[in-house]
This record gives C-alpha cells, sequence and structure tokens, in this order.
C-alpha cells in the first residue's frame, strides 16, 4: 500500500504547482485585459495580441521574452518546427539540425542574438501593393529592428521597384535617386545598411544556384514605417536584401516561379 506519507508528498506537489500557476496568472492579468490575447497565448498576426505584446513564434509575448525571440506568422513553420531546408523556415529564423531556429551568433555587433528594439503602432496610410508588398494596419503593432544577423548566410530576398512611383517609397537612401526595374540594385536591412557604410558598394548574392551582383542604394528600414516614405509598408525583417527586377532576372527566378517575391539567400561584400 502507498504510504500516508507519499500520498502528502504528492498533494503538496500538485498544491505548489497549482500555487504557481495561479500567481503567472495574477501577473498576465494585471498588465492583460483582453484575455485569451495575453502572454502565452497562441497568436498568428501582431493583431492577435493585447497592448504592446507581439507575436513570437505563434504565441502572444513581451519583446525580447523569448529565446528564439524571432516574431512568427507562418504557423507550423515557427522555431522549433521541423525542417530541410531555409524556405521551411518563417522571417529570420534558420534550419538548424532539422528544427527551425534562431541563428544564435547573429548580432548587428557579431555575438548573441539579435532581438527585436521595439514594436512600431501601424496606421492606415495609402500603400503601394506591387510586388507583393504588405500594407500596414491601423493599431497592429509591427516588430522593430536596429540590428542585423552578423552572418549574411541566412539572408531573405525581396522583391522592389526603385523606379519613381514604384514600390520602393521615395529615392534611394544613399543617394536620393530612383533606378529603372532593368537595374540590378537593392536595399539591406537597417543592422547591415550600417547608417549608410554600404552604399554604392556592389555585393555578390548567392542564389538559386546562381550568383549575381547588385549596388547598394537604399535602405530596407527595419524601424520605421507604415507612411507616405515606406509607401504604407510596415518596417523590414532584419534580415532583408531587397532586390530589384533585374536582381530576380539575373537569378533565374521568373514571375512564373512561386517563390518570385521571397526566396532564401546568401551574400557577401
Amino acid at each position: 500500500m502507498i504510504s500516508k506519507q507519499i500520498i502528502s508528498f504528492v498533494i503538496c506537489i500538485l498544491f505548489v504547482s497549482s500555487l504557481e500557476s495561479h500567481i503567472i496568472q495574477e501577473r498576465q492579468l494585471k498588465s492583460c485585459s483582453w484575455l485569451g490575447h495575453c502572454a502565452g497565448d497562441p497568436c498568428s498576426t501582431y493583431n492577435d495580441c493585447d497592448g504592446s505584446m507581439i507575436c513570437l513564434n505563434g504565441k502572444c509575448g513581451d519583446v525580447g521574452s523569448t529565446v528564439c525571440n524571432a516574431p512568427c506568422t507562418w504557423i507550423g513553420h515557427c522555431c522549433g518546427d521541423p525542417c530541410s531546408t531555409y524556405d521551411d523556415c518563417d522571417g529570420s529564423l534558420i534550419c538548424i539540425n532539422g528544427k527551425c531556429s534562431s541563428d544564435s551568433s547573429s548580432n548587428g555587433s557579431g555575438g548573441g542574438t539579435c532581438s527585436p528594439s521595439g514594436v512600431l503602432q501601424g496606421t492606415n496610410t495609402l500603400c503601394n501593393t506591387e510586388n507583393f508588398s504588405t500594407c500596414c494596419k491601423s493599431n497592429v503593432n509591427y516588430t522593430q529592428y536596429t540590428c542585423s544577423p552578423s552572418s549574411k548566410a541566412s539572408a531573405i530576398l525581396t522583391l522592389n521597384s526603385f523606379r519613381e512611383g514604384g514600390d520602393g517609397g521615395f529615392g534611394g537612401a544613399c543617394f536620393g535617386a530612383f533606378y529603372p526595374d532593368t537595374q540590378r540594385v537593392v536595399a539591406l536591412s537597417t543592422g547591415w545598411f550600417n547608417r549608410g557604410s554600404q552604399c554604392g558598394k556592389r555585393i555578390t548574392i548567392h542564389g538559386n544556384g546562381r550568383t549575381t551582383t547588385a549596388e547598394v542604394v537604399d535602405e530596407c528600414d527595419s524601424v520605421h514605417g507604415c507612411d507616405d516614405e515606406h509607401a504604407g509598408q510596415p518596417p523590414c525583417r532584419n534580415n532583408i536584401v531587397d532586390g530589384s527586377p533585374a536582381v530576380w532576372e539575373a537569378l533565374g527566378v521568373t514571375k512564373n516561379d512561386p517563390r518570385y517575391g521571397q526566396i532564401s539567400i546568401s551574400w557577401n561584400d
């Protein structure tokens, strides 16, 4: 027979566990007024979480509150989910040992994780939807980054028109100029742009089994957005190389390809 001491011990453990759970819930309630959308609750977009919380890996949480804290909107492809290539993981996550993970070596200064620096509350602004652009929505929180991964091996190439009237917004941040779609030019996420230190440089891009070069002419702003200057679009992710149509053509990815608009690449100066 089970002794009374063992039964008492089990009851004690269950009581402590229940008490801890109650305390955690009490703390969440104090900082969260939208029940079911608090820290730890499931989410798919930033709009699913209360207050200043953002959607981190399919769960609501505070900025920087998780170890693998890259925001994730592609459910089933978030931190810890199975993968075989970089294309299987959302956002800035990469495929490590068969699971989507943060690049533990990524940081604008060369160590640690490049964590979100804040959130930008969206507003309804006239948006240019050319080239699969995402438009800001009112009262939706968008993640901001001041850093980019130190490794350039897990970048994402997106599509952007740098011509006047294109979805790139104002003229390029480097020289204030516009560029035709036939010219190979790119914008880099804020951390990689590094306050304009990359302006005018020609980088080498590896993707789709091919290699090409492009000139850096703009910043893919990872901090600001949702205004006319940024064509009504939210801040960029922290690992973006935003390429003109000519860059995509040089890599052999055509408009008929389902990957057209976003593929995994690596790049170097």
